[in-house]
């Protein structure tokens, strides 16, 4: 079946749905909420308390098939699964192990680097502008925050840290396109990065320090202790899933903001606003559209049964645009909704492990962006949006708006 919204189709490959989705998720809500997918074959729900319930029922739709609508994106990555692409009991177990070293007060403890850092870019774009260069502001100023502070929670040696921004580069095209590893050069640079920390967590194995990779090493519950594969994998998440999805949050709010200026005026005046309007910029435009589940047994959703072992697309863009949940301005920007249930880092067991860090970094970037460039917007009509049929952000976004310092 396909559902029109206009000029507008649901097909996750057409640029046009990708540059603007949520005409085509409003018709799959209203007429076809258990959306059927002819090629590739996969389902769609676009509901929120269909997707709410989906993400958090592991008995029928599984992670362990990947997360894609491609059939075998885990054969494809030559990897073991990551913790995002198993289920409890394994998933509980080793989501247990890692949270001894990724615990909010280490992320918190990053706090003053992170800060000066923003700080030190705003500065170079406060000079840049004043001298009448151009500043894009998802490249030079969103992107590397999460590049920054990857880095540092690694405890990347200065010297090495040049070679991890192609890594970074690379294995964000990955989560973009999907996993897909014919992205640029993708597999040389996976295979690169995971020779590198190969070597570094048997150096921290051996020499321990206080980041996070020492510790992840040192990590025990019940006698158990993370496997060389499972630190790796859970490097690959942070960094393929962990980084432009940052950044992205980033850009997207200045973008809304900017559609807005007397919302971006309450929350420039009010910086206690600044974490109720992260979720809602999340809310709005989601690093993350959507993510698969595999069903493991039939499920039946509005009279429609989906037999077991399908690909089922969870449309978190969609759901968090749903007036069934958000009321009938589910699509406009209120900086001080109460939001109460969200889907912007996933629910359930695969609630976003990183979610603590990424509001943290959005957070500070938010107050220092603010108080320096209040009236800071984006020139979107020499934008250029990334595409993705998973992921929504930015390859390129001029900043306009940015005062001279």
């Amino acid at each position: 079946m396909t559902v029109t919204a206009g000029p507008r189709v649901y097909d996750p490959f057409d640029e046009a749905f990708q540059a603007d989705p949520y005409p085509a998720y409003r018709a799959l809500r209203d007429d076809d909420p258990a959306h059927r997918h002819d090629d590739p074959p996969f389902w769609a729900l676009s509901r929120f308390e269909d997707v709410w319930r989906a993400v958090r029922d592991n008995a029928a739709f599984s992670s362990e098939q990947g997360l894609t609508f491609h059939p075998d994106e885990i054969g494809a990555l030559g990897l073991a699964p990551t913790i995002v692409m198993l289920d409890p009991p394994r998933h509980t177990r080793l989501r247990s192990l890692i949270a001894k070293g990724f615990t909010p007060h280490r992320v918190m403890s990053m706090e003053p680097d992170i800060r000066a850092f923003v700080r030190a870019r705003l500065d170079d774009a406060g000079a840049r502008a004043a001298a009448g260069e151009d500043v894009d502001l998802h490249r030079e100023f969103s992107s590397p925050i999460p590049t920054f502070v990857l880095a540092e929670l690694f405890g990347l040696p200065d010297g090495d840290r040049g070679l991890f921004d192609p890594w970074v580069r690379a294995l964000t095209a990955i989560q973009d396109g999907g996993f897909d590893l014919g992205v640029l050069d993708a597999k040389d640079a996976v295979a690169e990065m995971f020779g590198y920390f190969s070597e570094l967590i048997k150096e921290r194995r051996a020499h321990p320090g206080e980041d996070m990779i020492s510790v992840l090493t040192q990590a025990e519950l019940d006698g158990e202790r993370l496997t060389d594969w499972d630190i790796l994998g859970f490097c690959f998440v942070l960094v393929a899933g962990g980084n432009d999805t940052t950044g992205n949050l980033i850009s997207h709010g200045v973008m809304l903001l900017d559609s807005d200026h007397r919302q971006r005026e309450l929350v420039a005046a009010d910086k206690d606003l600044i974490p109720g309007a992260l979720l809602e910029f999340l809310r709005l435009e989601g690093s993350v559209q959507g993510l698969a589940r595999t069903t493991l047994q039939p499920v039946r959703i509005h009279g429609i049964e989906i037999p077991e072992g399908q690909k089922v697309m969870m449309l978190y863009g969609s759901a968090n645009r749903d007036e069934r949940e958000f009321g009938p301005d589910a699509d406009a920007l209120d900086v001080t909704r109460k939001i109460p249930r969200h889907l912007g880092f996933s629910s359930g067991v695969h609630f976003c492990i990183g979610s603590h860090l990424a509001r943290l970094q959005a957070r500070i970037a938010f107050e220092e962006l603010l108080a320096r460039h209040p009236h800071v917007g984006v020139d979107l009509g020499r934008a250029e949006r990334l595409r993705s049929a998973f992921t929504r952000g930015w390859v390129r976004l001029p900043a306009t708006g940015l005062d001279a310092t």
